[in-house]
This record gives structure tokens, C-alpha cells and sequence, in this order.
């Protein structure tokens, strides 16, 4: 690292403290703008925000874990939740603008009723705002940590390689991230979500861009020799899309045994996984940060548009500079056990002074554009849905606002305290995966069905941790092997918790259906009685749309791809495919009518 290196990352913390002084008084205003920007946000800055929430310092390192354990088509293990994103997009996104609530769990108090639907909201805030938020940051933290020991081993702080806190170890690296915590919660705090957002903006600009830069140094090495030399020096089986499958052993077959995607897995993450587990910023239904970017955003139409780039942006523009990198780092690092590491060491041996700088800033906008989010949305969840309804109601909101500020930096406290717990970052992904497993099309038919109530989803949540630990500790089955069984558990407990307890009451209901009207069979028996209230219609159209959708990213994704790799008529066939099917949307809400639909 040089100077000019030291000035560039400098200038970008400037940059970024900058946005949340400039933004400090509009968040002040209310708990509206502090957590959703006074539902004003465009369409452009809510997508891109949430884009830059899930580009982590973690993914570009999963990435290529990913690719050097099974080549490209390893991406699965997330390319499916393009299926899930796009039901977002056209079956959700106007609904949670339409419910006019703030966070995913103020929808628990406008759906059910009782006494089990407040503690249903109280639970959620807490299990989802803190547990498994922290469990997400502190996984976002490892990376960090991973990224500071390849740039700068012998770190130490005030000649300390680290420091003990009543029984917890706090190595040096560990420290410099709770620094830049410190950092992440000064300018979040002030601006609230009208700083995040312009923030991500400008913090997803900076780290596509290094990405980018990076990917064509590093395909251009002297020792890669281009994209040719890349296809040169690594196996063919690398370079597919969709892993091919033998009939012997239900695996894959190749003569190194490198692919080790077998059929179980491959039909887990593409049948399963998408509409049955919940995962931060791929929740079947939408909810987390991705409903509140989207309750955020000026009305129906921009809501839709922001969630629409985000699975573009999302699924088919960021994946191929990590890509490349991943493939790259195969062929310089081949002896290297861990893999994810090796996307920061191509950044340390090839990058030039002042690109490292830059690349540098990237790693640092993925980090603090996801810790920020998590934080202000884990606090959204406390503050709205525990200390607001049921600690201290009726307060002044400027009295939130103070609450919440300092409730922020109180979870990325623990969300450090729980780093330390944590080893390995697949270890976090799987847990959250595998408990979660069921609860995803309760969340989907929440919104469709009358008989749904909150016993559905308080059975959903709980019914994994009956399983789990038996399958994981007692059988030791595979994660894929072990998300079917749970998911199938889960779905049965709460069926049949569905239908033993009483329905959500008709006056709820029906206040429900009147201010967010889906429409639909599943609410016959409440819009029956109900006809001055018009239910959304053209469910065949948003189907439709739901397919193209998913053809027109993965299409593009593939094709952009196949153009990288040389192969220019195929992808130019692809791309093609990707812009009917964006035409096919476009005419099937002009069909329905924008405005019906959406404004």
C-alpha cells in the first residue's frame, strides 16, 4: 500500500461521512424518515441500494469458494434465487407499498389479530432483528477480517496482535473492523435510511467499478494470457453453466473428481431452496431490507421498477468480474486451501499502486453498504415493533429517532461480540438456510389466503429447531439432503397448526383486504361480502411476466457470459432472448394497465 493508495481509501470515507452529515436533518424528522425516507425514495436509488446491501465484503470471497469447488455453475447455490426475486417483483412489491407500514413485521399487526399476533410481531423483532441479524453481520465481519489478514499479515494495534475481553479474543484484525463499525454507525445514525441509500448509491458504484477493473487486470496477466489462456489452462467442466449429471452415483463424473455438485444438491437449491427458506435479501415474499427499500420508494410503480433492477443488477450484471477473478485465482493459487482468500491475494500481487487503493475502497463500500443496512434495519425492527407498541408507546417521535440512534450502535456491538463465536462462514450460511426451512411459503401465502394466521407462522419458525440438531448432530446428513427433510417437517407442522387453531378475525381481515386488496381465490371468502372493494386481477399476466422475468436475467446473464468467453453469436442469441422477454413484460402491463396495476 502506498500513499497515493492510503489518499484514495481516505477520500472515500470523507465522501461517505459526508452523505450522512448532508442527510442528518431529514432523517431527524420522524421515525418515517429515519427508517424508510419518508416513502420517497426513486426507484433507481431504492434498487441500487438494495444491490449494494447484498454485495458484501463476503460475496466476491464465497464466489470463489463457489467456482473453485464446482466451476461456474456452483452459482446456483444463489443464481436460484432469481425465482423467488421475481415473484418479488411482480406478486409482492405494490403490495407492500400498498400496506403503508414501515418494517415486515408491522405486517404481523395489520394481518392477525390476538393476543399471539403481538407476540408473534414481538418475537419476530427480536429472533430476526437481533438473532439472525447478528449471525448475518457477523459472517459479513469474518470476510473483512479475512480480507485485512491477506493485505496486511503482521498487523498489530499499538504493537498488540490482539486483545482478551472478559473471555472473548479480540484479535488485531477483529479490532481494525470495530473501527470501521464505529465508522459505519457515526454516519448511519445521523442519516438513517435518506443516508444509506444515497450512500449505497455511491458505495455500489465504487465497488463495481473496482471489481470491474480488477477482473481485466487479472484475466490480462502475463501468466493468465487473456481470456484464451484462461480457457487454455483450466478443465472444460469449469466453464458450464449447468453441471452435468451421470447415472451412476447420481454425481457428476469427471476424471479429476472436481465437481462434487451431485443431483441432491443441484434439485435442493433449484426446487427448493428459493421458495422454502429465509436468507437476508431473498425472502420468499419479499421482507428485510429488500421490503423496507421497497416502502421506501415514492409509490406502487417505483417500488416495482426498484425491485426489478435489483434482480438485474443482482443476478446478471455483478456475477462475471467475480467470476473471472475466481477462475483467475484457480490457475495462479492452485495448491491454496483456502479458496475465498485467494480473491484477495490476486488484489495484493497484481494490482498497481493506486488501483490497490481503489480496490481497496471497493472491498470497503461492499462492507459498510451491507453493515449499514443491517443495522438500521435490525433497529428498525426493535424500536417499530418492540419498544414503540409495547415498551414505551405514544412518545414524541423525535424521542424514536434518539432511540434509534443509539440502538444502533448498540447492535453493532453485539454484532462484534458475536464475530468472535463464529469460525467459518458457510457454517452461518447453512444454519440460517437450514432453520429457516419451511417458513418461506407460509410468507408467500400470507398474502393470498385468508386461513393463514399467526400460528402458521409461529409454527413455521419454531418446527426446524424440532429436526436440526438431529440431522446435524446425530446423522450427520448433508446440508441439501437435510434442507429437504426440514422443509417437507416444517410445511406438514404447520398445515396441520393451520387448521387446528382459529382463523384471524373477519373484522381484521377484512380491514386487511380493503387496504391492500390482492384479489385473488384464496380471498373469496372475505371479498365475497366485500363488493364495494375491487381485488387486484391479471394474475395470468403477472405469470407470465414472473417467467420472462427469470428467462430475461438468466438469459442475459448467460449471454454477457458467452460474449466474455468469445462465444459471440450464441451470446448475441441469448441476449436477444433476454430483450423479447423484457418486451413481454413491458406489453403484459401495458395489457393490464400501468396504472392499475402498479401506480
Amino acid at each position: 500500500m502506498k500513499t497515493i493508495d492510503w489518499v484514495i481509501i481516505i477520500i472515500y470515507l470523507i465522501i461517505s461521512l459526508g452523505i450522512g452529515f448532508y442527510m442528518f436533518k431529514r432523517a431527524s424528522k420522524s421515525t418515517k424518515d429515519f427508517f424508510i425516507s419518508g416513502r420517497s425514495l426513486p426507484w433507481y436509488i431504492a434498487g441500487t441500494s438494495m444491490v449494494a446491501t447484498t454485495f458484501a465484503a463476503d460475496t466476491p470471497l464465497a464466489i470463489t469458494e463457489l467456482v473453485a469447488q464446482n466451476g461456474i455453475a456452483g452459482n446456483w447455490l444463489w443464481w436460484n434465487m432469481l425465482f423467488g426475486g421475481m415473484l418479488t417483483v411482480f406478486f409482492f412489491a405494490r403490495l407492500w407499498r400498498r400496506a403503508g407500514i414501515m418494517t415486515d413485521c408491522e405486517f404481523v399487526d395489520i394481518r392477525y389479530s390476538g393476543k399471539v399476533a403481538n407476540f408473534l410481531r414481538g418475537f419476530r423483532s427480536v429472533y430476526i432483528g437481533v438473532f439472525m441479524n447478528m449471525i448475518v453481520m457477523a459472517w459479513v465481519n469474518l470476510a473483512m477480517v479475512k480480507i485485512l489478514k491477506v493485505m496486511f499479515p503482521e498487523l498489530t494495534v499499538f504493537g498488540l496482535t490482539g486483545i482478551t475481553i472478559l473471555g472473548l479474543r479480540f484479535s488485531s484484525h477483529l479490532i481494525i473492523v470495530a473501527g470501521i463499525m464505529v465508522f459505519i454507525a457515526i454516519y448511519s445514525s445521523l442519516s438513517g435510511m435518506w443516508g444509506i441509500s444515497f450512500t449505497d448509491t455511491f458505495q455500489f458504484v465504487v465497488a463495481m467499478t473496482g471489481c470491474i477493473i480488477l477482473a481485466v487486470y487479472a484475466v490480462n496477466n502475463a501468466d493468465i494470457g487473456g481470456i484464451a489462456g484462461l480457457k487454455q489452462k483450466l478443465p472444460e467442466w469449469v466453464f458450464k453453466y449447468v453441471p452435468d449429471f451421470t447415472q451412476s452415483g447420481g454425481g457428476y463424473s469427471q476424471s479429476g473428481g472436481l465437481l462434487k455438485m451431485g443431483v441432491t444438491a443441484f434439485v435442493a437449491y433449484l426446487g427448493v431452496q428459493w421458495w422454502a427458506s429465509w436468507y437476508p435479501g431473498a425472502e420468499p415474499g419479499g421482507g428485510g431490507y429488500v421490503a423496507q427499500r421497497m416502502m421506501s420508494a415514492k409509490n406502487e410503480k417505483h417500488s416495482l421498477l426498484a425491485t426489478l433492477w435489483f434482480q438485474i443488477a443482482h443476478f446478471a450484471l455483478r456475477p462475471w468480474p467475480w467470476i473471472i477473478v475466481a477462475l483467475v485465482a484457480l490457475v495462479l493459487y492452485p495448491d491454496e486451501p483456502d479458496k475465498g482468500a485467494t480473491y484477495v491475494m490476486v488484489i495484493r500481487d497484481i494490482m498497481p499502486a493506486g488501483l490497490l487503493g481503489l480496490l481497496m475502497a471497493a472491498f470497503l463500500a461492499a462492507y459498510m453498504s451491507t453493515i449499514a443496512s443491517q443495522t438500521v434495519w435490525g433497529t428498525s425492527y426493535i424500536i417499530n415493533d418492540l419498544y414503540r407498541p409495547f415498551v414505551k408507546p405514544n412518545a414524541d417521535e423525535k424521542f424514536y429517532v434518539k432511540v434509534s440512534r443509539i440502538t444502533t450502535i448498540l447492535l453493532i456491538i453485539l454484532s462484534l461480540i458475536v464475530t468472535t463465536q463464529f469460525e467459518q462462514i458457510s457454517d452461518a450460511w447453512k444454519f440460517i438456510l437450514s432453520c429457516s426451512g419451511g417458513i418461506g411459503l407460509v410468507l408467500i401465502l400470507r398474502w393470498f389466503w385468508w386461513r393463514i394466521n399467526a400460528w402458521s407462522e409461529i409454527a413455521a419458525m419454531i418446527a426446524p429447531y424440532f429436526v436440526y440438531p438431529i440431522l446435524k448432530f446425530k446423522y450427520h446428513m448433508p446440508f441439501e439432503e437435510s434442507l429437504i427433510i426440514i422443509v417437507a417437517w416444517s410445511t406438514a407442522v404447520w398445515v396441520i397448526v393451520t387448521f387446528l387453531t382459529r382463523p384471524t378475525k373477519d373484522d381484521k381481515l377484512r380491514a386487511f383486504y380493503k387496504k391492500v386488496h390482492p384479489g385473488g381465490i384464496g380471498w373469496r371468502h372475505i371479498s365475497k361480502n366485500m363488493p364495494d372493494v375491487k381485488g387486484d386481477t391479471g394474475y395470468r399476466y403477472l405469470f407470465i411476466n414472473w417467467i420472462a422475468g427469470c428467462v430475461m436475467v438468466m438469459f442475459c446473464l448467460f449471454g454477457i457470459g458467452k460474449i466474455i468467453f468469445g462465444e459471440f453469436f450464441t451470446g448475441s442469441i441469448f441476449i436477444v432472448i433476454s430483450i423479447f422477454s423484457g418486451g413481454i413484460i413491458y406489453y403484459n402491463l401495458s395489457k393490464i394497465g400501468w396504472k392499475k396495476v402498479i401506480d
